[in-house]
């Protein structure tokens, strides 16, 4: 018989000190993107006007057809949606899916909270505890929150900004391959680096899940953010089609980022249940929100075109803005609406800190992501920062005059 010591016995009973909580908790991450928002409100306060620069939150106002809609509802009793969403919202999924010739049916399809769910979802239905998903770093960082959530190891591939991010050769993904890899996770157009894969690439990523075994995941929901080239679908691979899974969202490109509806699609049965599973665990998704955004999905084009333009003024802005800051690497974004900035620090998380908690430039300063929580491995992306071009054009290039102070200022002081 085994004897507990009696420090055991008091953790086990729940009496004396207090018990700790999950290994999963302590490691999941603090999400760069918001962490110093509180700081940042605190500076509002106190009169100095803040630049954000650090959130992918469109400053655009939602389409009136999604509170018409609302105002429009005839409903007796706000009741559960069915756990893989309402058939509305199912149909007007499989519409949108067909603008950009992506073929599913409706049985295809889970109605998701956000893409965030659909993504945690599908590493839930493909990874058993401690298996690996490949991603290309840097990536969003809440994947690290997600893997966190699943009980996944994310096994980070690094990318070059000198290349623009683009993936390497397939040699070097296919060493990263461990016994434990179940999938393959990208962004495409990626956030934060803004790089679209090419179908060359994409078509390569095909071909290495399909010789090896494996899952490939694909966030899409930039979809539409695409200024110099275009976007394939995981989807568009008929030679995958029990191996790929899309990831989507309605969030950023139709301005609804509080509706928190997404979708996970596939032509894989068992990927497709094992969502429906969870999703009845979770028992269903929003109501009002699944029918708002129908005439969104039905006429998708209609209201992000708008949208896309505008974005593609802002990362002409951004690109030509950043090329009068001495010391800084960059490149163009190709889609989404981010991307890495190298900046000549040595601490992008101390840099960041000193910006929003120290630094004013008449009365103004910026609020950025710094880059290391949107890497895996340790010590990288010390000198980088997010950039989300979030803002209108005076406002993006005020914030470029100051961040350019700023970094005169810091080269100074430390």
């Amino acid at each position: 018989m085994t004897t507990l010591t009696q420090e055991e016995r008091i953790r086990n009973t729940g009496t004396g000190s207090l018990p700790s909580i999950s290994t999963r908790a302590k490691l999941t991450q603090d999400s760069p993107i918001r962490k110093l928002s509180a700081i940042a409100e605190a500076r509002k306060q106190k009169g100095i006007k803040v630049f954000h620069l650090n959130i992918g939150q469109p400053d655009l106002p939602t389409p009136p057809v999604v509170f018409e809609t609302i105002r429009g509802l005839k409903l007796s009793t706000l009741a559960y949606a069915p756990s893989n969403g309402l058939p509305q919202a199912l149909e007007a999924w499989k519409s949108y899916f067909r603008t950009f010739d992506i073929d599913v049916e409706e049985k295809e399809i889970i109605v998701t909270a956000g893409g965030s769910e659909a993504i945690v979802f599908a590493m839930c239905a493909i990874c058993d505890y401690g298996d690996d998903i490949i991603v290309f770093e840097p990536f969003y960082t809440n994947y690290n929150g997600f893997a966190s959530i699943a009980n996944v190891k994310l096994n980070p591939i690094p990318l070059r900004i000198q290349d623009g991010f683009h993936l390497p050769p397939s040699e070097e993904i296919v060493r990263r391959i461990t016994s434990r890899t179940r999938g393959i996770l990208v962004c495409n157009p990626s956030n934060p680096t803004g790089t679209i894969y090419s179908r060359e690439e994409l078509s390569r990523l095909a071909d290495i899940v399909k010789r090896h075994g494996l899952f490939l995941l694909s966030d899409e929901v930039y979809r539409e953010f695409a200024y110099d080239t275009p976007v394939s679908s995981v989807l568009h691979f008929p030679e995958i089609a029990e191996q790929a899974v899309l990831l989507d969202s309605t969030s950023k490109r139709f301005n609804v980022c509080g509706a928190r509806i997404g979708a996970l699609a596939s032509h894989n049965k068992e990927v497709v249940q094992s969502a429906f599973r969870f999703g009845m665990a979770r028992l269903s998704v929003a109501s009002i929100e699944q029918l708002a955004l129908v005439p969104l999905l039905t006429s998708p084009r209609t209201y992000t075109q708008p949208i896309v333009e505008e974005f593609r003024r802002r990362r002409d802005i951004v690109y030509e803005g950043l090329g009068s800051i001495p010391g800084v690497t960059f490149y163009k974004p190709e889609g989404a609406f981010y991307l890495m900035v190298g900046l000549p620090v040595k601490d992008s998380e101390h840099f960041t800190k000193w910006l929003i908690e120290e630094f004013a430039y008449e009365g103004e300063t910026v609020l950025l992501a710094p880059g290391p929580g949107f890497y895996a491995s340790r010590n990288a992306g010390s000198n980088e920062v997010r950039l989300a071009f979030m803002l209108i054009g005076d406002d993006l290039r005020k914030a470029l005059g100051v961040l350019r102070v700023a970094l005169e200022e810091y080269a100074k002081k430390f």
